[in-house]
């Protein structure tokens, strides 16, 4: 495999709470959830340490291990949370979570997985439109919540407020039957991913996204799984990005896109499986 990827914070002075790396055969991306000001987590580390040691967990599982995934991941949830569980109040309902994609190839398959909100896309030899898989679940529960936040401008005491009132009332629903699932305290997260695998001779191109960086596709509408494919194989990630920014910076107030964080943290990652030039 062929691998590139960029990320960027949501601010220059705020810590990145991406994580993304890896190794001839393997990709892992992680964005953590990041914590409104005023909302408590339980955690002296933060989420920026969760993913980072997340991430560092299970990208060098996949690569030293030959389990499935899903065992990968429950046993890097749970060895980062007994690196912590002696410092921190890990039943704190907000204790540090994060997003995961996985993704690992083997001499016949292209095996994956996804938990929450971050975007694999898969492009297939001969199919018009490249496939998306995304763990939607988080957001179908938060659209019970969002109008209060998303009827506010961005950068409001009120919108700010609004947010925050929003984790709350997500955190009775993460990780439960019914609700939505993210890596955090609980090995049986895992078990809840979305995994799958296809024919590394089917697929040409792989695509993982945070929520930062698909948004210009899945919040903004400002262009299609195909276009976006296709941007990263000749443009590159950082300039998907660049888009990214652009559109963040031409709706400060969240009129046109109503979202939670004016700016996010993006990261993308373009494999090329088969290279077909």
């Amino acid at each position: 495999m062929r691998v590139t990827f960029a990320t960027e914070p949501a601010y220059p002075d705020r810590p990145n709470e991406d994580f993304v790396a890896a190794t001839p055969n393997a990709v892992v991306l992680l964005d953590g959830a990041g914590t409104p000001a005023g909302v408590e987590c339980g955690c002296r580390h933060g989420v920026a340490w969760y993913s980072r040691t997340l991430g560092s967990t299970l990208i060098a599982g996949v690569t030293q291990t030959c389990g499935t995934l899903v065992e990968i991941l429950a046993e890097g949830i749970k060895a980062v949370t007994g690196l912590h569980d002696s410092t921190c109040d890990l039943s704190h309902p907000g204790s540090p979570s994060s997003t995961v994609v996985m993704l690992r190839r083997t001499a016949e398959t292209l095996d994956w997985l996804v938990l929450a909100d971050s975007v694999l896309v898969l492009d297939v030899a001969g199919a018009a439109e490249p496939t998306a898989i995304c763990d939607d679940r988080e957001g179908q529960i938060g659209a019970r919540y969002r109008a209060r936040m998303d009827a506010l401008p961005g950068g409001t005491a009120e919108h700010t407020e609004a947010l925050r009132d929003y984790v709350e009332a997500m955190r009775d629903h993460r990780n439960r039957d019914g609700g939505f699932w993210v890596a955090s305290v609980d090995p049986l997260a895992a078990e809840h991913a979305l995994t799958g695998s296809v024919s590394v001779a089917q697929v040409t191109t792989a695509v993982l996204l945070s929520d930062g960086a698909s948004r210009l596709v899945d919040r903004f509408y400002l262009t299609t799984w195909r276009r976006a494919v296709d941007l990263l194989g000749q443009d590159g990630p950082a300039e998907l990005i660049r888009r990214v920014r652009d559109a963040e910076r031409s709706d400060l107030d969240g009129i046109r896109w109503p979202r939670g964080k004016t700016f996010d943290d993006a990261t993308a990652a373009h494999v090329v499986v088969n290279d077909t030039r």
